[in-house]
């Protein structure tokens, strides 16, 4: 069975997992009030009379499991409920939470995840532990669900959240907007994001993918067309190199905020204004890489994140390669030099919770991968990747897997020089 991830010790319960969120939320932007219904469809993994969910900074009024009223506690972090009746390991079971407050971002070891007010709306930065601040979960990124969402704002106000948006309807001033994702999906990657925005249809898609979709301020509709201009080409590159788009959805969202970061998640990545700019463009890239790496191939534990942030980071000079821009080898001569500066005390396969979002993870990561790149041979390589991201596909994986991958691709020699690279603190020589 598995256990609590250690990087994350007080989020999830491992006694059961769940198979499917169904969200009824209903948001205001002027007074930031979250009013929801969580419907919740789990199996029980050993015998249980009671389960934890995850939920921060709101107040649950009502909890009912398969439809009878159920006791249930609740903490600064947890809803601590109790099952009207015992439920035998494998057992289905359905739990309703009734919830509203004022959501708002959690503290945490990694700064302030969760739900997030801006200037005239609401975004959600839910990885790694974000999703508690708006709806009642199992946060773990192993334990994967499908997700139907139904968001209710004030007229004037657009939503783009995971999953295939479907009917919108209005009523009283307030309108609701449908999305339901059919892809297993982990909480850290379910996102709402809530603005004045316009959505529309990206030009030049296709080509097997879904059609690429943006929702952004109408005043930003020219920056966003040059910004996003290359998405198109974008994707026809990595589905050549690392296999069909493998999501439903493809959204760009933009907020008419400045943010720090953008943020991928399941379908979805969101930008601020300020990454409308040329530089900005291998966040781009990065952020669409990880539909393929975190998205559809995600991890198991928190340990393996630089399966995650390697990959896209690889990407990202893969693309400006292919685009003309700054060649792969001088990318990797580059980020060597950099990380040669750098102290040698990071673990790549095991960082340490302080360090998974450490910038020598994501650049050592991809190092590594450029590594079994250049030992294998492109065609070799790329086959590797094609069948990773394929036999993987919306599936949990863990580094020990992709050792394997390597070694069957590659012999012992190949696996031994992945493992130079992610087990062993010192640098190797640059490949």
């Amino acid at each position: 069975m598995s256990v609590t991830d250690p990087y994350a010790p007080q989020s999830g319960d491992a006694s059961y997992g769940v198979q499917s969120y169904d969200l009824a939320l209903g948001y205001r932007v002027r007074t930031n009030r979250l009013e929801g219904t969580a419907t919740i469809v789990a199996v029980a993994r050993e015998p249980l009379t009671s389960f934890a969910l995850d939920l921060v900074g709101l107040r649950a009024s009502r909890v009912r499991v398969d439809g009878a009223s159920a006791r249930f506690s609740a903490g600064p972090r947890v809803l601590r409920v109790t099952s009207p009746r015992p439920l035998a390991a494998g057992t289905v079971f359905e739990v309703e939470v009734v919830y509203a407050g004022a959501p708002a971002p959690r503290r945490s070891r990694w700064g302030a995840v969760g739900w997030e007010e801006l200037a005239d709306g609401a975004l959600v930065a839910g990885q790694p532990i974000g999703a508690p601040t708006w709806f009642p979960c199992n946060d773990r990124p192993d334990d994967r669900a499908r997700m139907r969402m139904e968001i209710t704002v004030d007229d004037g106000y657009t939503v783009a959240a995971t999953g295939v948006a479907g009917d919108t309807t209005r009523r009283a001033g307030r309108v609701t907007t449908t999305f339901t994702s059919d892809v297993p999906t982990a909480t850290y990657l379910a996102a709402v994001h809530v603005g004045r925005y316009r959505t529309r249809t990206l030009s030049g898609g296709g080509g097997g993918m879904p059609p690429i979709v943006v929702t952004a301020p109408p005043a930003l509709g020219a920056a966003v067309d040059r910004a996003f201009a290359a998405v198109p080409d974008m994707l026809r590159v990595f589905q050549e190199l690392f296999g069909p788009y493998p999501q439903d959805t493809c959204t760009l969202v933009v907020t008419a905020d400045e943010l720090e970061i953008p943020l991928e998640a399941q379908g979805l990545a969101v930008f601020g204004m300020n990454h409308l700019v040329p530089a900005a463009q291998r966040l781009v890239a990065h952020e669409l890489a990880h539909q393929w790496f975190g998205n559809s191939v995600g991890i198991a534990r928190w340990r393996d994140i630089w399966l995650n942030e390697g990959f896209a980071c690889y990407a990202e000079w893969l693309w400006s390669d292919a685009s003309g821009g700054v060649p792969v080898e001088s990318c990797v001569a580059d980020h060597y030099a950099r990380l040669a500066a750098k102290p040698q005390d990071l673990l790549l396969a095991d960082p340490g919770p302080d360090d998974m979002f450490d910038d020598r993870v994501y650049k050592r990561g991809a190092l590594a991968v450029h590594a079994l790149r250049r030992a294998l041979g492109d065609p070799a390589f790329f086959d590797l990747i094609r069948a990773w991201t394929s036999q993987n596909r919306h599936g949990l994986v863990t580094t020990d897997d992709f050792r394997a991958a390597v070694e069957r691709a590659g012999g012992s020699d190949a696996a031994a020089l992945l493992s130079r690279w992610i087990d062993v603190e010192a640098l190797p020589p640059r490949p």
